[in-house]
């Protein structure tokens, strides 16, 4: 039964995606939100990420853009008074914000009740001790750790349990602040950093080696039980399980053992009292059946989000209506729409989730694994074999690789010590010693991988070697059929019978395997994803595509009534919810428009790959093979390839030239804005600016552009060793060092070279055009200068502070461009502009990142109103007046350096950022500040630490240090700097930098002893020794967790926000209201 007294409810959202807490929480959200929706109780949501899909028009009654802090959340909870609250689809932010709102007697003074987990059982499993005591209680082994509150119990802890030990700051997310210590010296620099983030540290023996397994469990209020899904790592204990690769159900457990950790998870679920969903992770020694448990997680997680992919069971959404008191026996599974919730499934397939990292984007990172988090996204394979779906997973993480075999060469000095020591290039290494004949007991050894899987990794080189032996002309039906079957895509066939150098490119070989296998009448089947192990007839749209099967599980229509849309794919740097969203808009429209919707996608973060999402949904690869394989079946009316981000652009060329309709531009002219060459003539014959670029062959060529340009330059090679990937090189010195980094210059590896434009404001433009008309645009300006990453500027839009005689010109150029290209459907200019000088830096023809924030701060879906000019619907402009607002929204980035050890957390032309929020208000400064502290910035208390960098920046900070003067803010000051201020006027503390060691007070001094609050480090230039000085005291900022700005045009644009707006005058209004 239903509680009959809750009407409105609140819930808390996750904030930015980040490290350890990304977008699985926008998929867990909005189904919780379309199940409050069903029961007609009143939603109010607060979540500042503005490019999620749970706060688009229609999903929740009222939306906040508001940071997830218990001082936002208390006023919005005073200003609507919700008579529950949901805690557990935020991630541990909106846990943690729970937490204290219930500590601090928030939720009892407004009569808040917590729906779902008790706020108690929550802390039992957040507090380490709580957990330990719990556990006893029912005779549950479990990890012992000790808690400790200063280093010298942590000494003695390590001491006690004796090295290895693993240390861990309590309350944090995604193992941030852990690490493994061998020895007193490593203990005491790693427990500095965790207690920087939490006052208690843990201190437990390390289990590394013994293998990692999940359970997915759901309890009602009767207490009724069902585990949803098992899991189990294929990386031992030791490496993060948001790290590792995963796999469900469990391949390696005995019936035994699978149900003894089953039974212990129900009796822990049972004993703590959740209400809902959980997560329960085991270590498990194979040899001796011990166990001990690792953690409980009282909330929806990054595991129950593949959980609720893997099995077709809607986890999020059952756990929202138990904690509205419904029993599970009272709920359908709305994927099947015929069996009950009550009911756990079974699977007749492998799933394999594999992270994606992006290590290359961070200077001087750490690359090994460990227990902290450093991925940036997922994706998750379906086959009807384990070697199907880690090929086809590895293929899908999108970083070059073709599957387990078959890849470039990998350069490796010591296999041995990348067996022993995990990077993020785990499996390939594993791959390069098989090849070199490393016997799988051998690596098992060294990797302490169970046997069953290195076996069957085993098995693909088989096949490989098998295939070695033939050319096109003696490769037989059979073999080909089972390298299929076991998950080779046709490039990697091609490549293994010697295709590579008989056609003139990889795709023409790819087509030739194409056609063979068709003529040898070899296709795959759609198999669907029941949850019931076909054991009863069950009809649902989840589909995956296999070679392990005779016959298709669904009929095809040939009505050419549907419209494919192809997704993102794996979140990564530079590619996130953002387009998700736009994904998710388009089958809204296309259903809309009496269509059949059908998408393609493989990330179980996403709510583009929820059930009811769309009519069809295809969860499989982005590759041409692919994609080509759905359409000879599905027959549709076209597919739209502009709105998830890079990779369906990248197809648009190879599609059309397989005669696929390709709805709105059309793929020669997608290719003339990709294609710098060609775009840039364009621009030069219509006469539109672009800063002077070259594409250069020889050190001689590149001396003689410098002659003419003049330094600075932005230099980007095409042929990337180190992540080098592009960079502003000021001087000659500077020049030479880059271009080692990126390897060597020649005819096959141009680099091209572009005059860096100092100074000069960046400006974006977002639009629809139809026939090349534009319809509905918006232009945003960055606050940053350029030469920082579009995707990690702060935004603003409507601009500020622009020329209306530069809006103008932008306006025009854009025209131009859009008509050139015979634009249809959404794309994205960028500009640089300085004085009156307007420069084009690049054109897009699909949705940008920007698209969700302009749409939502404009109120206008400019996805909905491309798509349905992409399918033909007839539409008309808006509105001239509705560009006129009387609000700012301002979109910041969210970095992660805190989870990349070593990483310099400096900006630069490559993006580092990992999510972003969008807050609004009636001015600059209230939406900035909004959108600061959202980010995890805080406005600092009393002590701040300036370097600002060359002359230029030093001036444009005077004012902002005045301010703070003003204020009543103590300012410290290194070398340069201090005199520059004393000399302005602005009293200062002048403090040492680290090259001057021998001298007091020591910059580094006074951030390890917790006396500076806010800190802002610009370096004038990218020289070794800059860098190097700066680096120290940014890096000690990221760790020690103080709040650091590393560009002094936001730094000022901060400042002046948190001098002039105090917290309590900030404006709290829902979306609807500006």
């Amino acid at each position: 039964m239903i509680e009959q007294h809750i009407k409105k409810v609140l819930i808390l959202g996750s904030g930015a995606l980040k490290i350890g807490e990304a977008g699985e929480f926008d998929y867990s959200g909005s189904q919780a939100l379309k199940a409050l929706r069903e029961e007609s109780i009143e939603t109010v949501l607060i979540n500042p990420n503005i490019a999620t899909v749970q706060t688009s028009e229609g999903v929740a009654d009222q939306i906040y853009f508001l940071p997830v802090q218990p001082y936002f959340v208390e006023r919005v909870i005073e200003k609507e008074r919700p008579d529950g609250i949901l805690l557990s689809f935020g991630g541990q932010t909106a846990l943690n914000c729970g937490v204290e709102l219930e500590k601090s007697g928030v939720l009892k003074k407004y009569g808040v009740s917590v729906l779902g987990t008790p706020v108690e059982a929550i802390m039992n499993t957040e507090d380490r001790e709580l957990f330990v005591e719990q556990l006893d209680q029912i005779d549950v082994k479990t990890i012992k750790s000790e808690a400790c509150e200063d280093m010298e119990q942590a000494r003695k802890a390590a001491e006690q349990l004796g090295y290895p030990v693993i240390i861990r700051a309590a309350y944090a997310l995604g193992g941030l602040g852990s690490g493994f210590a061998d020895n007193e010296e490593e203990l005491t620099r790693l427990c500095e950093k965790a207690f920087s983030f939490s006052p208690q540290v843990l201190v437990e023996k390390s289990l590394k080696g013994w293998k990692e397994i999940e359970y997915e469990v759901v309890r009602d209020r009767y207490d009724n039980c069902i585990t949803v899904c098992n899991m189990e790592n294929f990386d031992p204990l030791g490496i993060h399980t948001g790290e590792s690769i995963v796999i469900a159900p469990s391949q390696t457990l005995t019936n035994s053992e699978y149900h003894k950790l089953r039974a212990l998870s129900i009796k822990i679920v049972r004993h703590i009292g959740i209400v809902g969903e959980c997560n329960v992770q085991y270590a498990f020694d194979p040899q001796s059946e011990d166990y001990r448990v690792i953690e409980v997680n009282a909330r929806l997680s990054r595991s129950s989000a593949l959980a609720s992919k893997a099995t077709g069971y809607p986890l999020a959404f059952v756990a929202a209506k138990l904690g509205l008191g419904y029993g599970l026996f009272e709920l359908k599974n709305s994927v099947t729409k015929t069996t009950s919730a009550f009911f756990e499934p079974a699977l007749d397939y492998v799933v394999c989730k594999i992270p994606r990292w992006d290590l290359s984007k961070f200077r001087g990172v750490d690359k090994e694994l460990g227990s902290s988090m450093k991925s940036v996204g997922e994706v998750m394979a379906i086959g009807r074999n384990f070697e199907e779906a880690i090929q086809k997973g590895l293929r899908m993480i999108g970083q070059g690789m073709h599957g387990y075999v078959e890849n470039k060469e990998l350069e490796i000095d010591d296999i041995d010590a990348a067996l022993r020591e995990p990077t993020d290039k785990r499996v390939f290494v594993i791959s390069k010693a098989m090849h070199k004949g490393y016997t799988v007991d051998q690596i098992h050894d060294l990797t302490k991988i169970d046997r069953w899987f290195l076996y069957k990794l085993r098995h693909i080189i088989d096949i490989d070697e098998e295939l070695k032996r033939h050319n096109v002309n003696t490769l037989g039906k059979d073999l080909l059929r089972e390298a299929k079957v076991y998950g080779f895509s046709d490039f990697q066939i091609a490549r293994a019978i010697g295709l590579e150098d008989e056609c003139k490119n990889m795709h023409q070989a790819n087509l030739v395997v194409r056609k063979l296998r068709k003529s040898y009448g070899i296709l795959p089947v759609v198999k669907q994803i029941d949850t019931l192990a076909a054991e009863y007839p069950a009809q649902t749209n989840y589909l995956y595509v296999t070679y392990a099967g005779t016959k298709s599980d669904v009929d095809f229509q040939n009505d050419r009534n549907s419209v494919v849309v192809l997704g993102s794919g794996a979140y990564r740097i530079g590619s996130s919810v953002e387009f998700d969203w736009c994904g998710v808009q388009a089958l809204q429209t296309i259903r809309r428009q009496g269509y059949r919707s059908i998408m393609v996608n493989y990330n179980p973060e996403t709510v583009s790959t929820d059930y009811d999402m769309c009519d069809r949904l295809y969860f499989d690869e982005l590759t041409f093979e692919r994609v080509m394989d759905i359409f000879d079946l599905e027959r549709p009316h076209g597919t739209i390839v502009s709105t998830g981000g890079q990779i369906p652009n990248n197809l648009a060329m190879h599609l059309d030239a397989m005669n696929v309709p390709i709805l709105g531009t059309a793929a020669k002219d997608i290719d003339n804005a990709e294609d710098r060459a060609k775009f840039s003539q364009m621009l030069t014959e219509r006469g539109i600016n672009q800063p002077e670029w070259s594409a250069l062959t020889s050190m001689e060529d590149i001396d003689d552009f410098v002659a003419r340009v003049g330094f600075p330059l932005l230099v980007r090679p095409s042929y990337v060793l180190s992540g080098a990937a592009m960079n502003v090189c000021s001087n000659y010195d500077e020049l030479k060092r880059f271009l080692q980094l990126a390897a060597n210059v020649s005819e096959d590896h141009p680099v091209v070279v572009s005059k860096f434009i100092e100074h000069a404001k960046e400006i974006e433009m977002d639009a629809v055009a139809r026939d090349g008309e534009i319809m509905a645009y918006a232009i945003s300006e960055h606050i940053e200068f350029a030469g920082v990453h579009s995707g990690d500027a702060t935004i603003q839009f409507p601009p500020q502070k622009l020329y209306v005689e530069t809006m103008r010109r932008i306006k025009r150029i854009s025209r131009q461009i859009a008509e050139s290209l015979h634009i249809n459907g959404p794309f994205n200019i960028q500009f640089m502009a300085r004085e009156n000088d307007i420069y084009v830096i690049e054109c897009n023809l699909r949705a940008s990142r920007s698209f969700p924030f302009v749409s939502k701060v404009l109120k206008l879906n400019l996805i909905d109103l491309a798509t349905k000019i992409m399918l033909g619907v007839p539409v008309e402009k808006p509105k001239k007046n509705l560009f006129d607002l009387d609000y700012v929204g301002i979109k910041a980035s969210q970095f992660s350096f805190n989870r990349l050890q070593k990483a310099d957390p400096v900006l630069g032309v490559d993006m580092s950022s990992t999510g972003e929020v969008g807050c609004l208000g009636d001015d600059t400064n209230t939406a900035l500040l909004k959108s600061m502290l959202a980010v995890g910035h805080r406005i600092p208390e009393k002590n701040i630490l300036l370097s600002t960098g060359a002359a230029k920046q030093k001036a444009e900070m005077l004012d902002a240090a005045k301010l703070l003067q003003q204020h009543g803010y103590k300012l410290y000051a290194t070398g340069g700097t201090s005199r520059y201020l004393t000399e302005n006027g602005v009293e200062n503390t002048l403090v040492y930098w680290p090259s001057d060691a021998d001298k007091k007070p020591q910059a580094l001094d006074m951030l390890h002893e917790k006396q500076i609050d806010m800190v802002v480090n610009i370096p004038k230039d990218l020289t070794v020794h800059e860098l190097s000085n700066g680096y120290k005291i940014r890096r000690a900022a990221i760790d020690l967790n103080i709040p650091l700005i590393t560009n002094s045009r936001l730094a000022s644009a901060f400042i002046r926000a948190f001098c002039t707006v105090k917290p309590e005058d900030i404006d709290i209004k829902p979306w609807g209201a500006y």
